[in-house]
């Protein structure tokens, strides 16, 4: 099979020509193959599309003897803050970024939140996932469901000193994308009069 959504740094393809279930799952058995991790964070962005390929790419990963902390809905900062905070040994995020809606991609990354790319590893994965010839591991993963959005405003509030921040009016733009939910949580901490705009997550763009 050649898979054509392997770009330099990351991933992205049109649906379901270049990135469809199939490819997801390859992709979750390929980086379990090459990185051979025990504990792995994944997380989707608002796209339609997404919860489907993270549920193949988590299968993936299971059957390549990983065991995967679903953060479900979240930024792709997020993915990048659990990895490492968790200490787990690798992280995905679905999304396909600022691309339109007919295309889906993934973010990789390893311990420590360092990113996979072309001269990393994102070539392996990619020749592994075409090859299709995966080895089997000693047991399955589990899919465990899992929120770490407290520790997430916890780190985005030791940035500052909550007390000593004025009281502001303030304007969120969230684009209907994962920023609303984390906007709630950070206004109960800080002395801001909010204005929402385009704030709930929406799938549909």
């Amino acid at each position: 099979m050649e898979i054509t959504c392997f770009k330099a740094y990351d991933i992205r393809g049109r649906l379901p020509d270049q990135l469809n279930e199939e490819v997801a799952w390859r992709i979750g058995r390929a980086y379990a193959e090459f990185l051979k991790p025990k504990t792995v964070v994944v997380g989707r962005d608002v796209r339609l599309s997404s919860e489907a390929l993270t549920k193949a790419l988590a299968d993936g990963l299971c059957e390549g003897g990983v065991d995967v902390l679903d953060i479900g809905l979240c930024g792709t900062e997020e993915i990048y803050h659990a990895t490492f905070s968790q200490q787990t040994d690798g992280g995905i995020m679905v999304t396909a970024s600022h691309n339109p809606i007919d295309y889906n991609g993934m973010k990789l990354v390893r311990e420590q939140s360092k990113p996979i790319s072309g001269d990393t590893g994102l070539d392996k994965i990619k020749a592994l996932a075409e090859k299709g010839e995966f080895s089997s591991p000693v047991q399955k993963g589990k899919i465990t469901p899992v929120s770490f959005k407290d520790a997430y405003i916890d780190h985005l509030l030791s940035y500052l000193d909550p007390s000593t921040v004025k009281p502001l009016k303030v304007v969120f733009n969230a684009g209907n994308g994962c920023a609303g939910p984390i906007i709630d949580l950070l206004e109960k901490h800080l002395p801001l009069e909010v204005i929402k705009v385009c704030h709930q997550p929406d799938g549909t763009f």
